[in-house]
């Protein structure tokens, strides 16, 4: 969906690893699991739609059977999910394995043992343990059932957070579904999203290029959007 050279995408794969530690999701069966939630967003297809299970437990436990068939290959997607990810067979098999995960584990225990100044910061420690989980529960869940709407996707996607401060804007479950190769989610004047000027500070440095594509004229809630500007800088999926 954007480019960028073999030394960035090893580097941003390789940062990717350490930042999500234990909880390192494979990239290969993550966008699998991300293209499958898109084109079937809240159907009996999707992945993950809060709107057919009766917690947020069962749908996790139900998103990580699919993604574990996917990680080792029990199946195969659509031919349309396949290809456009990156692949690092060595550091993928490194962060699937537990003794990885729990040497992850120890060091995050290890930090708080050194730099934690009262008890109740230990509680925080599950949620490094689990980040990824976690995060993606919270996305799928309340951006499909809580908030405002900008367009009818047919579907039950939600803006959860004006200013999505929580997820950097990845709770513009609605405004996203609409865009999918819009990297900025935000559309209404109010809305914030965080990582759409990371996005452009690191075209505008040269580690990513952004597709450059013309505006076509949209609406929310009759509104335009963006009219003054002649161009917007986009993700779109390669050819």
């Amino acid at each position: 969906m954007f480019r960028m050279n073999r030394f960035w995408e090893r580097f941003f794969y390789l940062f990717t690893f350490i930042s999500q530690g234990s909880s390192f999701l494979n990239p290969r069966a993550y966008a699998i699991l991300h293209r499958m939630h898109h084109a079937y967003s809240d159907t009996e297809k999707d992945p993950h739609s809060p709107h057919f299970f009766k917690d947020v437990w069962s749908m996790t436990i139900q998103t990580k059977n699919i993604y574990m068939d996917y990680l080792l290959h029990n199946k195969e997607p659509e031919p349309a999910f396949r290809g456009n990810y990156p692949i690092w067979p060595a550091l993928d098999r490194l962060g699937d394995r537990w003794p990885t995960r729990i040497a992850f584990v120890v060091a995050y225990v290890a930090f708080y043992v050194a730099f934690a100044t009262h008890w109740w910061m230990f509680l925080l420690l599950p949620i490094h343990f689990f980040m990824g989980p976690i995060h993606g529960a919270a996305v799928n869940w309340c951006g499909h059932k809580y908030g405002y709407s900008n367009y009818n996707n047919q579907d039950h996607s939600k803006n959860t957070l004006p200013l999505d401060f929580l997820m950097m804007g990845e709770l513009f479950q609605n405004n996203h579904h609409k865009s999918p190769n819009d990297a900025n989610f935000a559309k209404k004047w109010f809305e914030l999203d965080p990582t759409w000027h990371i996005i452009r500070l690191l075209h505008r440095s040269g580690v990513i290029r952004l597709r450059k594509m013309p505006i076509r004229p949209r609406t929310v809630t009759g509104e335009k959007v963006r009219p003054d500007v002649k161009w917007k800088e986009e993700l779109v999926q390669e050819e």
